[in-house]
């Protein structure tokens, strides 16, 4: 399967530089559009690809400078050696909607009294109705030397595309000593992926017999290592197992790749305000993580940067025609692919209730979202749960806070090939039919 992908996607760049696309190419065949998708991640194309074939060709444009789509989960993956990066990517001139207009830009503002968006060449783009799903800033040089370490000597991160194989490169290389984990006090995409990372990296370590020589650190800046406690638990009990330390509210600040040491500051508990520095031979980092400039910015905005937004309709609060989903909205819940899923149903049916002028009952979203959490290269606890109630809402019949093959299993080859045949295409909404399928709604 790795290879058939691999193949599949060599295929079609090459078929793409020879017969070229007429997606992104040229500049825009118009300036105004029944609906503007900025961002084409996860949530603008499972929008944009059901509001394109509802509304019809050229009605709906998507704005996006990319040329390669990612699929960031697979990154845990990738970054253990259990999926090859190839894997993890599709052109971007392959997922775009076909009958949606593919903007190749970048968003440099805002005007929603105008209804405009005006990108960074200086055109301005007229819409009737405005869905920001731009995703979430990672932003490495708020670690001091973080950018020119990343990728040497040691220092990695899965949530970079150039780095992602190094982590599996430096893992793979190391002979004992101190590893570190690190991750922010800010919100961040996919919470749990963090320690993950740590997980398998121990499981492998254990298993070239070199465990007794390493001592393993977790760094969190939040006061909880997951924040459902039902799924924390279990987690801690994991750490106890194999000597996982995990230190609160410490954030990573700076990086001394000359004596290979890494600094902390402590944000909460009895040491709050100091700082702790340790060596490293090992540095996995996941940097602090924002709203993109362009949205803190921008009238759009709330007062810590997010599109704010309705929490269950989506609608933005103060600009009607105006909707948001994913990782740079507002919506109190945990940033996921998963959470996606059900935003994104919520949305379509909201804006197209708008756009018919049907006065439809709203649709709701609960705040749902799933972290599927890699313990080891064959085990898996899946966390779903409402972030809005902080209640677990799992799918299947049995414990998922529970280590599992299965659920391994299904993170690992199902989920991808829901999210490039189906998710990004508009047609999967999430689990909740099967919730009530096996019972579990």
């Amino acid at each position: 399967m790795n290879a058939a992908r691999s193949t599949a996607f060599q295929s079609r760049r090459f078929l793409a530089q020879v017969v070229g696309s007429n997606k992104g190419q040229d500049q825009p065949k118009a300036s105004s559009y029944k609906v503007v998708v900025v961002g084409g991640g996860a949530g603008g194309l499972s929008v944009a690809s059901t509001l394109s074939e509802t509304l019809g060709n050229n009605a709906v444009a998507v704005i996006d400078p990319s040329d390669v789509h990612y699929y960031q989960p697979l990154w845990t993956f990738v970054g253990a050696g259990l999926k090859t990066f190839d894997e993890s990517k599709m052109p971007m001139s392959e997922v775009m909607p076909e009958k949606a207009q593919w903007i190749k830009n970048s968003v440099a503002s805002f005007s929603p009294n105008k209804n405009t968006v005006t990108l960074a060449n200086g055109d301005s783009i007229s819409y009737d109705y405005l869905v920001v799903a731009a995703g979430i800033q990672v932003n490495w040089g708020k670690i001091k030397n973080l950018p020119q370490t990343l990728g040497k000597n040691g220092v990695t991160s899965n949530y970079a595309a150039d780095s992602v194989e190094k982590t599996n490169e430096f893992v793979k290389a190391f002979k004992g000593g101190n590893a570190l984990f690190t991750m922010p006090s800010t919100p961040i995409k996919c919470a749990g992926a963090p320690q993950k990372a740590m997980y398998l990296a121990e499981e492998q370590w254990r298993k070239a017999g070199i465990r007794d020589k390493t001592n393993i650190n977790y760094f969190t800046g939040l006061g909880k290592i997951f924040a459902i406690d039902k799924y924390g638990n279990e987690l801690l009990k994991i750490c106890k197992a194999r000597n996982l330390n995990i230190n609160y509210f410490t954030d990573l600040t700076e990086i001394k790749p000359d004596t290979k040491e890494a600094v902390f500051n402590i944000i909460g508990g009895d040491k709050k305000g100091s700082q702790l520095t340790l060596p490293y031979d090992f540095l996995h980092v996941v940097p602090p993580m924002s709203s993109p400039d362009f949205i803190k910015s921008s009238e759009l905005a709330n007062a810590d940067g997010w599109v704010d937004v309705n929490k269950d309709t989506l609608r933005h609060n103060k600009f009607s025609n105006v909707y948001s989903l994913g990782d740079c909205s507002s919506l109190p819940t945990s940033k996921t692919a998963a959470a996606i899923t059900a935003q994104s149903a919520v949305l379509k049916h909201n804006l197209l209730n708008d756009i018919n002028g049907e006065g439809k009952e709203p649709s709701k979203y609960d705040g749902y979202t799933s972290c599927p959490l890699i313990t080891g290269s064959e085990t898996l606890i899946l966390a779903e749960f409402s972030g809005y109630t902080g209640k677990p809402q799992e799918t299947f019949p049995f414990d998922q806070s529970k280590e599992s093959y299965l659920t391994y299993l299904l993170t690992k080859e199902l989920i991808p090939e829901i999210y490039w045949k189906s998710m990004i295409k508009g047609t999967w909404d999430g689990p909740a039919k099967y919730r009530k399928l096996f019972g579990s709604a």
